[in-house]
């Protein structure tokens, strides 16, 4: 074989091994993935769809509910601190927190040494407004005679004057302390300064007893028979809120009794913390309301919403959500999530939101589930 064939035969070889390495399948590229996707798992299907009937969502007006939570507080300008005008200790208590009293009730006594420098202070004044009248009845005898200058008359009157005022002075000051100026004592009875029911006491048998420097008062009485509701109302809701508007009351220790309660103040600072505003509510008291009871409020919008209305057992309630159930095609129904709202007449219930009215819904929502789970 000749140099040239030897050259042609390794340039064909060399030729055939990179076809070979080119058809080789590790060389490639890997397959496309396959993808299957799952099916849609509120899309059902089941035997004899016509067993289920269906009803047709009816139209509800409604306005906008707000429901929101409160506590019943006393009015503030309904609200009178018990003071004692004379420091001493308590020598007897005639009235208890949660008791209802009259103005004018006697509340507690007070041992106060007060009363005998106020006393005494009293005497002194009689006494000097005797002479200072003495002086000045001689004084217009003498002036009457001659005897006198006019001036000297008018010292005497201003003596007599002076006197009349210290001694009313005095006289007052015992009877703002509680005591009479026939019948001095060192006890001083102090009395309720209107009616009402006591809801602070902060006073105990021999305790001691400052003047108008208590602090904390020894009573306070209040007047419920109208109180407020304190709210907390989110910011994004305020715009539901306005003045002037009322709410409905529900109490939770009566919850099948409703009041009504006018809004009179909506707080214009938010709380940072959790971005609420205090909306206070004024509501009569019919006598069941509490202080410190815990209530929600309803308030209701001006406006009137489009609600569908659909029976009650066509919504079922699962997962802490509220299902319906609608007709699909090809016999099929699909479960829609909706906000179910509250009972209406004729065993119906207020769908809020998820459905209009003119949709159709199955009936019986539970039986159709408890069927779906059974296949």
């Amino acid at each position: 074989m000749t140099r040239a064939s030897v050259a042609v035969l390794v340039l064909a070889l060399a030729a055939c091994g990179k076809k070979q390495e080119a058809a080789t399948p590790a060389a490639e590229g890997p397959p496309p993935a396959q993808v299957e996707r799952e099916g849609d798992a509120n899309l059902v299907k089941v035997e004899n769809p016509e067993k289920f009937p269906l009803a047709t969502a009816g139209q509800h007006n409604a306005a906008p509910e707000l429901n929101v939570t409160g506590v019943v507080s006393p009015d503030v300008s309904r609200t009178v601190p018990v003071v004692s005008l004379a420091s001493g200790r308590v020598v007897e208590i005639n009235a208890r927190i949660g008791d209802e009293v009259k103005k004018g009730q006697l509340l507690f006594k007070v041992r106060s040494s007060d009363i005998s420098g106020a006393f005494s202070d009293y005497r002194k004044a009689v006494v000097n407004e005797q002479l200072t009248k003495v002086q000045l009845d001689r004084a217009k005898v003498l002036f009457d005679k001659g005897a006198i200058a006019k001036k000297d008359l008018e010292v005497a009157q201003n003596a007599e004057d002076s006197a009349l005022v210290d001694l009313e002075t005095t006289a007052e000051r015992l009877k703002l302390l509680g005591s009479d100026t026939n019948h001095p004592t060192g006890i001083v009875d102090v009395f309720a300064p209107v009616s009402g029911v006591i809801i602070e006491q902060n006073i105990t048998q021999s305790a001691g007893v400052k003047t108008l420097d208590n602090s904390p008062n020894l009573f306070t009485i209040a007047d419920l028979s109208v109180v407020w509701i304190v709210c907390d109302v989110y910011e994004n809701d305020l715009p539901s809120v306005k003045m002037g508007e009322y709410a409905d009351i529900h109490l939770n220790a009566y919850p099948n009794r409703v009041l009504r309660g006018r809004i009179s103040n909506i707080g214009p600072i938010l709380d940072p913390a959790i971005r609420t505003a205090k909306v206070r509510l004024e509501v009569p008291n019919p006598g069941l309301m509490k202080v410190g009871m815990f209530v929600t409020a309803t308030f209701h919008g001006v406006t009137q919403d489009v609600r569908a209305s659909v029976p009650a057992t066509a919504v079922l309630h699962l997962h802490d959500r509220d299902w319906v159930y609608v007709p699909a095609e090809n016999g099929r129904f699909r479960r829609l999530s909706v906000v179910g709202g509250a009972m209406l007449p004729g065993n119906l219930q207020e769908i809020i939101s998820g459905l209009k009215p003119g949709d159709q819904v199955v009936t019986n929502a539970l039986v159709l589930q408890n069927t779906v789970e059974q296949q």
